[in-house]
């Protein structure tokens, strides 16, 4: 079967994609700088799948390192591009770091694989609709200004990637607008590791639970929404892993929409933080320590999508509900107290 790599292959939503890819019978083959992730995920990996994969660690912002290993692996027939930095918090107090990793590592894969055809699955985000007009956000809305530096790296990737794709066909690309992925594998083996501080809202809930934290903070509890609180459309991680699992098949038969496209991933339906909160707490039996603070710059108020187009388009559609999403995340967490990784 196709052998895809994948970049960024150790980290949360790669490593699930990684699995997925293997259980559809592709060949995954990892590579990851490992700046945000632990080489001890490959073994994770292996006690899911069987077998470890195949793994190379470079930073692919290195164009030489990119170049070389294109060389080396000339059976590669796709893409799912997902190493880059990823904290909206974070690009707001540091954009250059943001701007440099997320540019540069995609324009050397681009450049390396200029001459040999190619499908190619970007990780993008529904950050590129800023604060949207209507709900549920659809494919077709303006994006708009982004709000963060984090924000704006994936608008300007994705009008690399569809330039690049009208003056190339060697190119095929599909761009992947996902919401807020959350949650980890049934096995509780794999899921969301952030090394020092966690800048996704699920992470600070669990080692909250478990006690690693102190107390949660909800940013902003005076946003126009039911309680305040800002609303998000969560995803559970496996579901997002095999919607670019689906996204490679629709290129490898041909996408009828042309060389580039883009589909929203996510459930369709919009949670709260304090919403969130509730549904973890009824899925665990733990009671929170959270208090509210003040608004984070750079954050939207609220943003769900609309997914006819990936259901209809992509085949694709999300199985997995707010309360599997909860309960695996704190499975996860529990097994990382007794099985420490990093």
């Amino acid at each position: 079967m196709s052998k895809i790599l994948v970049t960024g292959g150790t980290g949360f939503i790669g490593s699930h994609t990684v699995v997925e890819l293997f259980n559809a019978g592709y060949t995954p083959v990892l590579v990851d700088n490992l700046s945000n992730s632990s080489i001890k995920i490959l073994d994770q990996i292996e006690k899911i799948i069987g077998e470890k994969p195949e793994f190379h660690q470079f930073d692919l912002c290195d164009a030489a390192k990119v170049n070389e290993f294109v060389a080396a692996n000339p059976d590669i027939s796709g893409i799912i591009h997902f190493a880059a930095s990823k904290a909206v918090g974070e690009s707001v107090q540091n954009p250059l770091k943001y701007y440099h990793n997320n540019f540069f590592s995609l324009i050397n894969l681009l450049e390396a694989y200029r001459e040999k055809p190619i499908n190619f699955v970007f990780s993008s985000s529904c950050t590129v609709y800023g604060e949207p007009d209507t709900l549920p956000v659809t494919e077709s809305a303006p994006v708009k200004k982004a709000t963060s530096p984090y924000g704006n790296t994936k608008q300007i990737a994705e009008e690399i990637l569809e330039e690049t794709a009208n003056a190339n066909k060697n190119y095929q690309f599909i761009a992947l607008r996902y919401f807020n992925p959350v949650g980890a594998h049934e096995s509780a083996l794999i899921g969301e590791l952030p090394l020092g501080v966690p800048q996704n809202l699920l992470p600070f809930i669990t080692q909250t639970a478990i006690g690693k934290r102190e107390k949660l903070t909800v940013f902003g509890d005076d946003y126009e929404t039911p309680d305040g609180s800002a609303v998000r459309d969560y995803i559970h991680v496996v579901d997002l892993a095999k919607a670019h699992v689906a996204a490679i098949k629709l290129l490898e038969k041909g996408n009828p929409n042309g060389n580039y496209d883009v589909f929203n991933i996510g459930t369709g339906n919009g949670y709260s933080v304090l919403e969130a909160i509730k549904a973890f707490e009824n899925a665990s039996g733990q009671k929170l320590n959270f208090e509210i603070g003040p608004r984070r710059e750079g954050d939207i108020i609220k943003v769900w999508g609309d997914v006819t187009k990936s259901t209809k388009e992509l085949g694709w559609k999300a199985e997995l509900g707010i309360d599997e999403m909860m309960s695996s995340a704190w499975a996860w967490e529990k097994y990382l107290k007794d099985n420490p990784i990093g």
